[in-house]
């Protein structure tokens, strides 16, 4: 087994500041408002309002012309302290949420980052996935039922999901939901789906949610 941390932060690029340099690691971005370019040794990206990256390389960040509000996931070792952007002082991060991970050694893993949306009053049914992750909620409002708990996330919450535990997920019926979901899955499932129902009359039910994957990459474990 390997003792992992997940931590989701959220990242304020003042429009014009000095490139911003990550280290290796796995990461998924997701851009919320504004937009950069990644630069890394294989690759340039161009990242505009939802829309994510996902890698493990380390890369620059180059805000542009307006402020950018950046979800940021990074996966690494337990004891990795958490951090704002290394040498950014015109940068402003905020860690939303951080969870330990065990993930089996005997596997083989990806990192996906993705967007689930819903219609006013849309659920989740009752459910389980394939591995663990952290999402946040862009806006609306959804109710996470797991483990004998209930709690609520409006926009700008985040929450995180075992992967093996139920999951219950009724939405709020006054507005459209979405949230982003960064977790970590077994290399057998890209390209599928994680999501398995507990109860075979809702595998059998009509679904209410939508998916967009952004992105999914093959990982090394920190």
């Amino acid at each position: 087994m390997s003792e992992l941390i997940l931590r989701l932060h959220e990242d304020h690029l003042p429009a014009g500041c000095p490139p911003v340099y990550l280290p290796a690691g796995p990461r998924a971005l997701y851009v919320r408002r504004g937009g950069l370019m990644v630069e890394s040794p294989l690759d340039a990206q161009s990242l505009d309002p939802a829309q994510a990256r996902v890698g493990q390389e380390q890369v620059a960040l180059l805000n542009g012309e307006e402020d950018t509000v950046l979800w940021r996931w990074d996966l690494t070792d337990a004891r990795q302290p958490a951090g704002a952007l290394p040498s950014a002082p015109a940068t402003r991060s905020e860690l939303k949420l951080e969870a330990p991970i065990t993930l089996d050694a005997r596997y083989e893993w990806l990192m996906r980052c993705d967007r689930v949306d819903f219609p006013k009053g849309g659920v989740a049914l009752t459910h389980v996935h394939q591995g663990p992750g952290i999402r946040i909620c862009d806006y609306g409002r959804i109710s996470i039922e797991t483990l004998g708990q209930r709690h609520d996330h409006p926009a700008g919450h985040a929450w995180f999901e075992l992967g093996h535990a139920p999951v219950l997920a009724p939405t709020t019926e006054d507005e459209e939901t979405r949230f982003i979901r960064c977790f970590l899955l077994p290399r057998q499932l890209k390209g599928r789906s994680s999501i398995r129902y507990v109860r075979p009359e809702d595998a059998a039910a009509r679904k209410t949610q939508r998916y967009k994957v952004f992105a999914e990459r093959y990982i090394d474990l920190p």
